[in-house]
């Protein structure tokens, strides 16, 4: 098992300044720490979760640090040119000496397709259209004909500097997704919403498949403290994110109704900002508690990562405990 750091740029002070500064503290002492990876979210149009541009936020902590992977969890590939993306990627990847893995998600809040002006029906076609074509973008000549992105004879500068740049698709366990990444043989990146039961499931899925066991990143609210006691302010963090993002994804249109699809959506999306999953599925508690849950991850999932967000308000806690968790699991 190794460890990450998911980051949200989470803007509890209505200082966006502050809150940049804040993530970007947590990302260098992770790194000195001796964590595996950086996961930085991927939200547009949020006044709470202000990060609409990982890149960016990707290439300063290459030139802050020397050996964390840098890592989106995820890119939101719809909404990106695939020629363009596979151009940022490949230059993060020379910046940082070879660091570079790359999460994808279709996304589908209402804002983002009226404002970059996509169909909500064509994101899971685009992303997996966008991930075919970077797959030929970054390591060779491109030709691809698809039903939006067509190449001819396309050669970016530079290519990669990894062999291979590491491939991981967003899910919340949703079985179309995990069959998907299992064809192609890309990482899993679970939300903070899944329980362990179904990441269990999900690898399970997978193997049946694939005929091995995903990398799996598995994202967890974080909160270690002097008491096994739920602390309230992990309740009001984790509530305040929840209602923040769902304030996001009101501004919907009305969908053709079909039951089975629209059932199926709306799983998958009261999964990822489930407030009570999210809490349910924290990693709480002293540090000995916190060390004896993730021994139950350990135990039940191959290849596994698990990306902590710490969630209290006081940046120096969030500090202390990523310090705590590290001693506790002898990083």
């Amino acid at each position: 098992m190794t460890f990450g750091l998911f980051a949200l740029v989470e803007n509890y002070h209505n200082d966006t300044c502050r809150a940049i500064k804040e993530q970007l503290d947590l990302v260098l002492l992770v790194d000195e720490l001796g964590f595996e990876n950086v996961w930085f979210g991927e939200h547009h149009f949020n006044a709470f979760s202000v990060v609409p541009d990982p890149l960016s936020m990707l290439a300063y902590i290459a030139a802050k640090t020397t050996r964390i992977r840098l890592g989106a969890a995820g890119y939101l590939a719809p909404f990106y040119h695939s020629v363009r993306l596979a151009e940022s990627l490949a230059t993060l990847d020379h910046l940082s000496g070879g660091r570079v893995d790359a999460g994808f998600a279709k996304g589908g809040f209402a804002p983002d397709t009226k404002h970059l002006l996509k169909s909500e029906a064509d994101l899971r076609a685009l992303m997996i259209e966008t991930i075919d074509a970077l797959e030929l973008l970054l390591y060779q000549e491109a030709t691809y004909k698809g039903e939006f992105i067509k190449l001819d004879g396309v050669s970016i500068e530079p290519k990669s500097l990894q062999e291979e740049i590491p491939f991981f698709i967003a899910t919340f366990a949703t079985k179309e997704t995990i069959e998907f990444a299992a064809n192609r043989g890309y990482g899993l990146l679970m939300s903070q919403g899944a329980s362990l039961e179904d990441c269990i499931n999900a690898q399970e899925i997978y193997f049946s498949i694939a005929g091995f066991y995903p990398k799996m990143v598995i994202m967890r609210v974080l909160y270690v403290d002097s008491s096994d006691e739920l602390n309230d302010e992990l309740l009001v963090s984790t509530d305040y994110f929840i209602k923040c993002m769902r304030a996001v994804m009101r501004d919907q249109k009305q969908p053709l109704f079909d039951e089975v699809e629209y059932e199926r959506l709306l799983k998958e999306r009261e999964g990822f900002f489930d407030g009570e999953a999210f809490v349910k599925n924290a990693i709480y508690g002293t540090p000995a508690k916190c060390l004896a849950e993730l021994k139950k991850y350990d135990e039940a999932i191959k290849n596994l990562q698990i990306a902590f967000n710490p969630a209290s308000m006081d940046h120096s806690k969030n500090l202390q405990m990523l310090k705590s968790i590290a001693q506790e699991v002898g990083l």
